[in-house]
């Protein structure tokens, strides 16, 4: 029971994390500060429409970007959102949804435009997203393809949100090491029963006292 239970609980925790989870290796510096190439992290696989401003997510786009590997950008606007840059001048710039301007601590050198394009307005379709990088200077975004939906994407190019929390990973970790070890345990439980009872079979019992020759 013991392996059996190790057993489930280590498949199970295995098979879950592949199912809900992932990870990566950053390539590219376009989300710098945040996250440089060689960084590692971990991403939940969730639906698009599940994506809120502010996040973090890893989209496939290869009608635009020529290849099918995963890029990574941050969640600016989603649909219905008015995104437009910029407000204000120089490094009080800012980008601004629905009117109001957005508070970006997270971008590099605090340059929010980058150089390109200067200015933008753009109303974000239902079931699409407008992204941009952390480092506005140095990222192929939304801001490139603006002829294109107003550089927006569907949420259908999401393939995960990259996780700042590592606890759900973490249990699941524990789960399966945990796992593991109860299905050694149980294999030496087993191992043990096994040598018992043969042992058992290899004693004779001494004959009952009146089972005596005359």
């Amino acid at each position: 029971m013991v392996g059996l239970i190790g057993l489930l609980l280590g498949l199970g925790g295995f098979g879950y994390a592949r199912y809900a989870f992932g990870g990566s290796v950053v390539s590219s510096d376009s989300m710098t500060p945040t996250y440089g190439p060689g960084d590692r992290l971990f991403y939940e696989r969730i639906d698009g429409s599940e994506v809120r401003r502010g996040d973090v997510v890893l989209f496939s786009a290869p009608d635009r970007y020529g290849f099918d590997g995963l890029l990574m950008a941050r969640v600016v606007g989603v649909g219905g959102d008015r995104v437009a840059c910029c407000t204000g001048a120089a490094t009080d710039a800012r980008v601004t949804v629905n009117g109001k301007p957005l508070e970006e601590p997270y971008v590099k050198g605090g340059d929010v435009h980058g150089g390109y394009p200067p200015r933008y307005d753009v109303r974000v379709p239902d079931g699409r997203l407008f992204m941009l990088g952390d480092h506005r200077a140095n990222s192929r975004d939304s801001r490139a393809f603006l002829d294109d939906h107003g550089g927006t994407l569907p949420v259908s190019a999401i393939r995960g949100r990259v996780l700042d929390d590592y606890t759900v990973p973490a249990v699941l970790g524990t789960a399966m090491v945990i796992g593991v070890v109860l299905v050694l345990v149980g294999i030496g439980l087993g191992i043990a029963a096994l040598v018992v009872r043969r042992r058992a079979r290899a004693v004779v019992p001494p004959p009952p006292p009146w089972a005596v020759q005359v």
